[in-house]
């Protein structure tokens, strides 16, 4: 039963676990139709990427506000489904050489490790359209109009772009090495992690059909929850483990790349990364949302160790 169907209270690791299985199940049933035409070559780096064991958090959150806002169709799953490609992208691409230069990623070698740059950096662009794809096949499973499907669209790939993760990118790479600012940063960071994050929340949301002043909360919401997760990562970068977190540590520091906890130090990143939860759930609760499940979320974010 999807997660969205269940009723989870604040209990985040019950819900990401079905979560997590959920929106598995979707892409196993969407990738083999969506790349039906694609190279043998092509679909398997695709699935790779993919597929791979992740912690799902954006189609978690993507289950979550549709679950808080009274959504309970079932195919919302395709939707989150969508969003979870978008992030697998923005992975592959990370992680090239020209980029970060990174040899693991979610526990098992990165795709351009496990195959070639090449076909790592097609398979990334390939992932693009494929979203596309998926979230228009959400959105009609869930019988969407075609308006709501084009705003959906819109929100997912603005979150994308120049505007967002790829802008983050951009700024990611200038800032290596320089002595950027706590205001440089933060914009760096809503861009390339946050705007997904956000956006997560807000097509959940749009997707159930709430008010407009519902939206702008859930937005809000999604992007404070989207920097703490970031700054969480950072001071994850540099105290845990790669067993842990499935990547390579100290990856940040090694680049030279400003963040929180290089800035303002490991403590205080993590206080700011707990405010920031709780501001989170400050939106929803003066829009009149009430939901235990987003609010747990949020906290969840702050505290993770992995």
């Amino acid at each position: 039963m999807p997660p969205t169907l269940i009723d989870a209270g604040a209990d985040v690791d019950r819900f990401l676990a079905r979560a997590r299985e959920a929106t598995d199940a979707a892409l196993e049933s969407a990738l083999p139709e969506l790349l039906a035409d694609a190279p043998a070559e092509l679909r398997d780096a695709v699935s790779y990427a993919v597929l791979g064991s992740g912690k799902r958090f954006r189609p978690a959150l993507v289950l979550a506000a549709y679950q808080a806002a009274g959504g309970s169709h079932p195919a919302i799953t395709d939707v989150a489904a969508a969003v979870e490609i978008v992030h697998a992208y923005s992975l592959v691409h990370d992680d090239l050489p020209c980029m970060d230069n990174d040899d693991l990623r979610r526990g098992r070698p990165t795709l351009h490790r496990a195959r070639s740059v090449r076909e790592a950096t097609v398979a990334g662009f390939a992932m693009v359209p494929v979203a596309a794809a998926a979230l228009a096949r959400g959105a009609e499973r869930l019988g969407l109009t075609p308006s709501v499907a084009r705003d959906l669209n819109g929100v997912l790939f603005r979150a994308a772009g120049g505007g967002g993760m790829i802008g983050g990118q951009v700024m990611d790479l200038l800032a290596s090495g320089s002595d950027a600012s706590i205001e440089y940063v933060a914009d760096l960071e809503r861009r390339k992690t946050g705007a997904l994050i956000a956006a997560s929340v807000e097509i959940g949301a749009v997707s159930a059909g709430v008010t407009p002043r519902v939206r702008a909360a859930c937005r809000a919401y999604g992007e404070d929850v989207g920097l703490a997760f970031q700054i969480a990562d950072d001071v994850l970068d540099l105290t845990a483990t790669s067993t842990e977190i499935g990547k390579t540590p100290g990856k940040d520091m090694k680049l030279g790349k400003p963040t929180y906890p290089m800035l303002m130090g490991v403590e205080a990143a993590a206080r700011e990364a707990q405010r920031l939860s709780e501001q989170a759930v400050a939106h929803l609760a003066g829009a009149g949302v009430s939901s235990p499940l987003l609010a747990a979320l949020a906290r969840f974010v702050a505290a993770r160790r992995s």
